[in-house]
């Protein structure tokens, strides 16, 4: 039987403990929420101080240049990229998951539109339990477009094979779901996408700085991802584009802002996109957010990714096992998968007074979230969470169920 000693031996022997001295975390806290924020690096208010009050307050203008602001989208772009398996010149962190996500998936429908071969193909599948805002953002796209585009939603990954068809022209997936913590097999998947001549967008939000992620090597077409939350980049933080090598002269987005243009000081009235992952972008980038993301990146490249992941299901793992144990006699349901390849770095149960439950256990210091219906959201960030923080955190949800010390008629905030 685990017990607290064995969380505090395991703690002892853990290989990224010292990480957890680079994040600025509340006492009296369990973060138990880097999969909606992640916590704040400690070296991200110093660079925010310089990049505010030197770079922009002493150096004004001039450091678009002497401060690399012009080519910071790039710069993190081309650090991000082995976090997810991409190579150098094939990502920018820009603009929001959301409109990167409308470029990309605009993008993909121009590729298939200009190929004769796949000309008549209209139909975007995704699964209805998406993330909402990649679901509106396909409807959007489609209806303004107005050429027959519509919206194919799955249940189920079992029903994607049959979804997946001569007029399938984009196959739309979070890699991590956000309510369960499902993980899809990448690779399979994209090739599902391939041999059926659909091209295949992958959304990262989940995954990136969380699971080990091989998009080149999985035979992925685009993705996208943001920053702030297992990247720690800070609240809105930029998000990321990936365009791969193989698509970059054929992609082609409509938000066409001077950021993207060949030669962007020219000023000239026609725009002519740049070559490159350049062409991803759009308009101004918002420095003091960008410098931020930087900070997380940096704890990033003090570990791998693969020892993250050996972490990552080893806490989950420990979660689940605990919650079992000491809580199994509660209305709880397990909806994360059990297996490691099909697991994120989230553990989710259901219970019938979820909302209130959680509400109580961040009453009590032990920070997680609530999605409908009734799903508790426990993230597990490696860099940070450690296995007492695990102990702890199942030790207050037991007496919070045990004593039913939560309010059922508790008035819901818009966030958890």
């Amino acid at each position: 039987m685990t017990t607290r000693n064995h969380c505090l031996e395991r703690d002892a022997q853990d290989p990224l403990a010292d990480l957890r001295d680079q994040f600025d975390l509340p006492p009296g806290v369990i973060y138990l929420d880097g999969n909606s924020l992640g916590a704040r690096p400690k070296a991200s208010l110093t660079r925010a101080q310089h990049v505010i009050a030197h770079e922009w307050g002493h150096d004004l203008i001039r450091s678009w240049n002497s401060a690399g602001w012009f080519d910071l989208p790039k710069r993190l772009g081309d650090r991000l990229a082995p976090l997810i398996g991409a190579a150098a010149g094939e990502v920018v962190v820009t603009d929001t998951t959301s409109v990167n996500l409308f470029k990309a998936l605009a993008a993909a429908l121009s590729m298939q539109a200009a190929d004769p071969a796949s000309a008549g193909r209209r139909v975007i599948v995704t699964e209805r339990s998406n993330f909402p805002t990649d679901i509106y953002m396909a409807q959007g796209l489609s209806s303004w477009l107005d050429r027959g585009y519509s919206i194919q939603l799955i249940d189920s990954v079992d029903e994607l094979p049959a979804a997946v068809g001569a007029d399938t022209a984009v196959v739309m997936l979070t890699h991590v779901n956000y309510r369960t913590g499902y993980q899809h097999d990448m690779r399979a998947t994209s090739a599902l996408a391939r041999a059926a001549g659909a091209l295949i967008v992958w959304d990262l939000a989940h995954s990136a700085g969380a699971v080990p992620v091989a998009l080149q090597a999985d035979g992925a077409d685009l993705a996208v991802g943001c920053t702030y939350k297992y990247l720690n980049g800070g609240p809105g933080a930029p998000a990321f584009i990936w365009v791969p090598q193989k698509h970059q002269v054929r992609f082609r987005q409509p938000l066409s802002g001077w950021w993207g243009h060949a030669a962007p000081f020219e000023m000239a009235p026609g725009f002519v996109p740049t070559d490159g992952i350049g062409r991803a972008l759009c308009g101004t980038q918002p420095i003091v957010s960008l410098a931020m993301v930087e900070c997380g990146l940096d704890v990033f490249a003090q570990t791998s990714m693969a020892a993250i992941r050996d972490k990552s299901l080893a806490l989950t793992d420990l979660f689940i096992e605990l919650v079992e144990q000491r809580c199994g006699h509660h209305p709880l349901g397990l909806v994360t998968p059990r297996e490691h390849a099909r697991r994120g770095s989230q553990v989710s149960f259901t219970h019938p007074h979820g909302y209130a439950v959680m509400a109580a256990l961040i009453a009590r210091g032990v920070i997680g979230d609530y999605r409908e219906p009734a799903i508790m959201r426990f993230g597990f960030t490696p860099l940070y969470t450690s296995f007492t923080d695990v102990w702890d955190a199942v030790e207050i949800l037991r007496d919070i169920l045990d004593r039913q010390d939560y309010n059922v008629d508790a008035k819901r905030d818009a966030v958890t």
